[in-house]
């Protein structure tokens, strides 16, 4: 399906790896010009280097912790692109945790590496959008803000947060052409599932390859995700396809939660 990203500017935050990096692909493959932000030189470069097959991409380091990184992350893309129509916000992680492993400050700590990451992103680009009276953003969110899971409570409260805030900037958004939607991956091989199978490891006392085997069992599916299922959704929700569907949190999961 040809998506009619021809031509239109895309910022992807967290764009250097696992899902992020999937959307770059995708994108470019559209034939959108992309740039990627990061905190880490390091994986930018890696990040050129596995996207320069697909297309040219732009590469930016700024961390996103801070308001203004994020407001001069946006002056400095646009003024390099010559405008941004597309957000997708990818970066930022809550650690996983079991409940007995949290500290005071893990609250904070995991709405600062998720929430604020995308909320700093996304009032830094809305006055441009505004202006253009045009936009799309799709936040990367995930199925933990709807289903708490034991050890990812934190970072679940985060995730919820997104959902709302996805849902209700999309309320007061659409006279202006923008549209907000989220999307909420379920267990995605990337690197970050590690992490994740760890932490439950932890949690349960369970072996970790054992769990995903588990897991991988319960999938409606009977397979885990890839980055590159979640990015073709983000994709189709940034094009004029879908230009009927804005503050919607959409799951992406293969099945897992299936619920009305």
């Amino acid at each position: 399906m040809n998506l009619e990203l021809g031509g239109k500017k895309v910022l992807i935050t967290g764009g250097s790896k696992g899902i992020g990096l999937a959307c770059a692909k995708v994108f470019l493959m559209e034939g959108a010009s992309v740039a990627i932000v990061s905190r880490s030189n390091e994986n930018l470069a890696n990040a050129e280097d596995f996207l320069d097959k697909f297309g040219k991409v732009r590469s930016f380091c700024f961390d996103l912790i801070s308001p203004g990184d994020a407001k001069k992350m946006v002056t400095t893309i646009k003024d390099d692109m010559g405008g941004i129509d597309i957000l997708v916000n990818s970066a930022g992680a809550a650690k996983q945790a079991p409940v007995g492993e949290l500290k005071m400050d893990s609250w904070q700590k995991a709405m600062d590496a998720k929430y604020f990451t995308y909320m700093f992103a996304i009032q830094a680009v809305l006055p441009l959008m505004r202006e253009q009276k045009a936009g799309n953003i799709v936040n990367i969110i995930g199925t933990g803000g709807k289903f708490p899971f034991p050890f990812h409570i934190p970072g679940g409260a985060a995730n919820a947060a997104l959902m709302l805030t996805t849902s209700g900037l999309a309320g007061v958004s659409g006279d202006l052409n923008i549209r907000i939607n989220g999307v909420n991956p379920g267990y995605i091989k990337t690197e970050r599932l590690k992490h994740i199978l760890d932490a439950k490891s932890r949690d349960t006392g369970i072996n970790a390859n054992d769990l995903e085997q588990k897991i991988t069992s319960d999938i409606s599916l009977g397979r885990m995700g890839e980055a590159e299922d979640v990015a073709n959704l983000v994709a189709f929700l940034a094009s004029p396809k879908s230009s009927y569907i804005t503050g919607s949190n959409i799951p992406i999961d293969g099945g897992l939660s299936l619920a009305i």
